[in-house]
């Protein structure tokens, strides 16, 4: 509120010659001198009375944080005594300051508490938040897991209802553009896995059993899990800010009025496509982790090109290629049901987009990683 001519704010504690002092506010008491005003304020807080005179006939300007600044330092018994007796405050001061101080009576009567630290039960407090934040993500992926199932259930035998261009456009979204990258890093894998088997092997003149560790490496474990963790971070990102992205501009709430399915549309042909093309890429990062270690054995190891082909059909069971080949589709189902989850628990602002797709890839990443430690476990155990 505005009042009069803009000049800087003062507040001074006045002597007069009866011994009488009076509290003087002058200039302008605005946000912008918020700072310099409150440091005024609490150097003269010593020298006040419990009620003291004040004179607001010099004031040129004063919003609401200048009145709750006045209104901290004289207290609820000045403004009660001021609102009662002095008439000489300016009435659009007066309106200001009554309605600034039922706030700083409210606080009065009600100071906030102090938190205390309580250490370790505070620690205990948020390891038992962030277990039953735990539990509700996994009630509801297990809950969009049984939904899935149900529209796949019901729409297997209606081939009318089969979204087949959506399923091969995702298809080549997910598969088919991912294949340098995933290549690319397999290669690289298999030669470092061969470089560094070799350089231990070589201290016990048995470098050739390169050539199985390399092969049972790839084919039971990396291949699947790399292949699935860049498939988590491509796919399922691009999963949550495409379902997120409609949920924002409300086409999915359209699709609903139009009395479409969202799961049937949305989610389906993006679960399927995934289920597809990951097994079919687990297949291609095999072929190129052990291309891989073949150069590195053929380079560095003198192990040729036939040797390595030979030692590897000698010694390398099909079950390792099934035992990693198996884990791709419960990888895939995962990380693309956990994708379009989050799409649709986007809240509706940019900002929710970001947070759930981090999430989505986050929680893939980890579901990937726990089953693959589980699924070996089990492998181990009967003997596969």
């Amino acid at each position: 509120m505005a009042i009069g001519n803009s000049r800087t704010g003062r507040a001074e504690w006045v002597q007069s010659a009866g011994n009488e002092g009076v509290l003087r506010f002058s200039g302008d008491w605005t946000l912008a001198h918020f700072a310099e005003l409150e440091a005024q304020l609490d150097a003269l807080k010593s020298r006040l009375p419990e009620i003291p005179d004040v004179d607001f006939n010099e004031v040129a300007r004063i919003d609401t944080a200048g009145a709750g600044l006045i209104a901290v330092a004289l207290g609820p018994k000045t403004l009660q005594w001021l609102a009662e007796h002095d008439r000489d405050v300016p009435r659009e001061i007066r309106g200001l300051l009554d309605t600034v101080s039922d706030a700083v009576a409210e606080i009065y009567a009600h100071p906030p508490k102090p938190r205390r630290d309580l250490g370790f039960v505070d620690m205990i407090a948020r390891i038992g938040a962030a277990v039953e934040h735990v539990w509700e993500l996994a009630l509801g992926l297990l809950g969009f897991i049984g939904l899935t199932l149900e529209t796949f259930a019901r729409t297997v035998f209606i081939p009318k209802r089969w979204r087949v261009t959506a399923l091969v456009h995702h298809m080549e979204q997910t598969g088919l553009d991912a294949v340098p990258i995933v290549v690319l890093l397999s290669f690289l894998i298999g030669a470092v896995i061969a470089f560094l088997g070799a350089t231990a092997l070589q201290a016990y003149g048995a470098t050739v059993f390169t050539v199985d560790l390399v092969s049972y490496s790839i084919l039971r474990e990396l291949s699947v899990l790399i292949t699935a963790i860049l498939i988590a971070g491509r796919t399922a990102s691009a999963f949550t800010a495409q379902i997120g992205s409609m949920k924002v501009n409300e086409e999915i709430d359209a699709m609903r009025t139009m009395g479409l399915d969202p799961m049937e549309q949305l989610v389906l042909p993006r679960v399927l496509a995934l289920i597809t093309m990951l097994p079919l890429l687990t297949f291609l990062s095999m072929i190129a982790g052990l291309l891989g270690g073949m150069a590195v054995c053929a380079l560095s190891l003198d192990i040729s090109t036939t040797q390595f082909i030979a030692t590897f059909q000698a010694d390398t069971e099909m079950r390792h290629f099934w035992v990693g080949l198996s884990k791709a589709p419960i990888f895939a189902f995962l990380i693309s049901t956990i994708g379009c989850l989050e799409g649709f628990k986007v809240a509706g602002s940019a900002e929710s987009v970001g947070q759930r797709t981090t999430s989505s890839v986050v929680q893939s990443i980890f579901l990937v990683i726990l089953v693959d430690a589980l699924a070996a476990m089990f492998f181990m155990e009967m003997g596969w």
